[in-house]
């Protein structure tokens, strides 16, 4: 069964019907993924930073670093698939503040941020969010499985359906 790597600022949407979708650690980042049950495209989008104001270049070179640029591009990719709008289920998880020893507090609060700049853009686009695993402490696998859409996270070596 091919299995796609996504890494860190990255994307992957597929129409193949076999296969897994994946994306290792996502700390303060968030995994999106996107799956349409009728055309079987699913997708999914490792986003490490909200806005792409911060560095509009970056942006434009890589626009899945960021998730006001990322989603779109996302939901573009699926749409050009067959996917459609209606049918969508998107699942999310990551958005953790995972704090080191020698930090007192997370002072950039990224994960909360990524969080809410996502639920801001899929609010105004009047998408919901079918199943969610946001915050926390700990880093986390997503994996996306092509023929199913069924997500499933990987946190602290167990593995369980998202």
């Amino acid at each position: 069964m091919p299995m796609i790597s996504v890494g860190v600022g990255d994307i992957a949407v597929s129409d193949d019907g076999r296969g897994e979708i994946v994306t290792h650690a996502l700390g303060s980042c968030l995994g999106i993924t996107i799956w349409d049950p009728v055309a079987k495209v699913g997708g999914l989008l490792h986003a490490m930073l909200p806005n792409s104001a911060v560095d509009k270049n970056k942006a434009e070179k890589n626009p899945f670093m960021f998730v006001d640029t990322g989603v779109p591009q996302l939901f573009k990719k699926a749409y050009a698939l067959g996917a459609d709008k209606k049918r969508i289920e998107l699942k999310v998880a990551g958005g953790a503040s995972l704090r080191s020893s020698n930090s007192q507090d997370d002072l950039f609060k990224i994960g909360k941020r990524n969080a809410m700049v996502l639920k801001k853009l899929l609010w105004k686009n009047g998408v919901l969010i079918s199943s969610e695993d946001i915050g926390g402490e700990v880093s986390r696998t997503m994996k996306l499985d092509l023929s199913t859409g069924k997500v499933t996270l990987t946190i602290l070596g167990k593995e369980r359906e998202l």
